[in-house]
């Protein structure tokens, strides 16, 4: 990141604004995953632009900022690439949507702390039985989609 660019520091605070009120599937602040994403990169080593890629991760897909937002935000690049190819496209094929992340560099760390997150034992726990299954099974066949190994 230059220092043109958004500090990371901002682009948590940008990401915790914009997803203010909203919660996971348990009924957590939806900050709670976007930190938790954030930290899984950084301990695989992940660069400031990944991180910075984690915090954003869900922000299109989810409604909290515009694509036309990211287009004109002061982020790197690469930042923006990371962001476009993290975000589900409605009624695409989970397999192209695999296929985008693996061909953009630095997306595959961070969706591998994605759903490193989003499988944690501790938070499906707080799901129903149904969905908690459900989600196992879709967060496993996109693991072996993008090569990463089982947890």
């Amino acid at each position: 990141m230059t220092d043109r660019d958004l500090t990371l520091l901002e682009v948590e605070a940008l990401a915790r604004a914009a997803h203010e009120g909203q919660t996971d599937k348990a009924g957590r602040p939806y900050a709670e995953h976007l930190a938790a994403v954030a930290e899984g990169v950084r301990l695989r080593g992940g660069t400031p632009e990944q991180q910075a890629a984690a915090w954003l991760h869900d922000a299109i897909e989810d409604d909290a900022l515009t694509p036309a937002w990211l287009e004109s935000a002061a982020l790197p690049d690469g930042v923006k690439a990371m962001v476009r190819a993290l975000t589900k496209i409605p009624g695409e094929p989970v397999e192209e949507y695999a296929a985008r992340v693996l061909a953009t560099p630095g997306a595959l760390l961070v969706k591998e702390a994605d759903l490193a997150h989003n499988a944690d034992p501790a938070r499906l726990a707080g799901l129903e039985g149904p969905t908690r299954d459900r989600l196992s099974a879709k967060y496993a066949y996109v693991r072996s989609l993008l090569g990463l190994p089982t947890p």
